[in-house]
């Protein structure tokens, strides 16, 4: 009877771990997709600063950018609308997927709520790329 309730119990652990691995979105820097690139269509978040003069806001609607963390870059499509607060040089988290290597397509694009808050993974590798030396806020 235990043995029976175990390998249930592990069944029912398995599945449960095997759903919950579509619903985790991880979070990389730049330097960190330029070391290991994501794969293609896998649904992730990336953060950093939002590089200067990178801002692209085409007549469609929408916009590209670029987000960097001081030692790589990549470049953002959105098709949505911005955050109020986003702006060239400041913090950014983009969720999406990349549609190919060194493009990413973000379904969801947030950004910082105020002067002294970063979000801990941002600030973090933004810290150790030497770009970014204030606290996390939290």
């Amino acid at each position: 009877m235990v043995g029976v309730a175990a390998i249930v119990l592990t069944g029912a652990v398995a599945l449960a771990l095997i759903a919950l691995r579509d619903a985790i979105v991880l979070f990389y820097s730049p330097s960190e997709v330029a070391e290991s690139q994501p794969a293609i269509g896998e649904r992730i978040r990336i953060g950093g600063l939002v590089e200067t003069g990178s801002v692209e806001l085409p007549d469609a609607g929408g916009a590209r950018f670029v987000v960097t963390d001081g030692a790589a870059t990549i470049r953002v499509t959105y098709s949505g609308s911005l955050p109020d607060l986003f702006r060239e040089g400041q913090g950014v988290v983009a969720e999406g997927a990349f549609v190919e290597a060194g493009l990413f397509e973000a379904s969801t694009v947030l950004a910082k709520h105020d002067e002294t808050y970063m979000p801990p993974e941002v600030a973090e590798a933004l810290r150790d790329s030497g770009v970014w030396q204030g606290e996390t806020g939290e």
